[in-house]
């Protein structure tokens, strides 16, 4: 039999800026809040930083709508939600989305950071409605939790120097530009 996933039931009381957003939206708790991040289109917003840009444009990646859900948490102070970053090997068995962009590039994945939430002993993936860490686990390289200060500069700089110290030490045959722009093209596949 297997175990249905738990609902949160934690209330959005906070009179905080994005506590007041999802008030605003009618997400009133973090089980509401979860459906809404699952159902919001995946896509990058003009300014990483400001996390109410997601109600304004009505979409988010990965990092900007698990930010958005720790921030609500913390405004709320519920400190069991965890912010992570998950280095996994992306290729598209485990990401369908990406497609054919790895097709004869000579690589069987890149190497790609990964938000979602840690909470109590469940991992969350909110990125889109089929997400799903079960997905990703057992292609995760390392793992680190982060604020949502740190969805911005620090994962973008965390995930390139990974990914340079990978194509050194893997000696991969690409240089740093060509892998990165890979990984561009397999963000940008997942967007449309």
């Amino acid at each position: 039999m297997k175990k249905s996933k738990p609902l949160i039931h934690y209330a959005i009381t906070s009179n905080g800026v994005l506590s007041d957003y999802c008030l605003s939206h009618n997400i009133i708790d973090f089980e509401s809040l979860s459906q809404w991040l699952r159902h919001l289109p995946y896509g990058r917003t003009t300014c990483r930083k400001d996390l109410t840009q997601l109600f304004r444009e009505n979409r988010g990646t990965c990092s900007s709508k698990h930010g958005l859900f720790k921030s609500v948490a913390m405004e709320n102070n519920y400190p069991d939600f965890k912010l992570m970053i998950g280095l996994y090997k992306m290729n598209s068995r485990n990401t369908a989305g990406i497609k054919g962009a790895l097709v004869n590039t000579g690589l069987e994945y890149i190497p790609e950071a990964h938000s979602y939430i840690r909470w109590k002993n469940v991992t969350l993936d909110l990125t889109n409605a089929n997400s799903s860490f079960e997905n990703i686990k057992s292609d995760i390289i390392e793992e680190l939790e982060i604020e949502p200060s740190q969805i911005g500069q620090f994962k973008v700089h965390y995930h390139k120097q990974y990914l340079k110290d990978w194509i050194s030490n893997q000696e991969i045959e690409l240089d740093f530009d060509t892998v990165w722009n890979l990984r561009e093209r397999c963000i940008s596949n997942l967007s449309n």
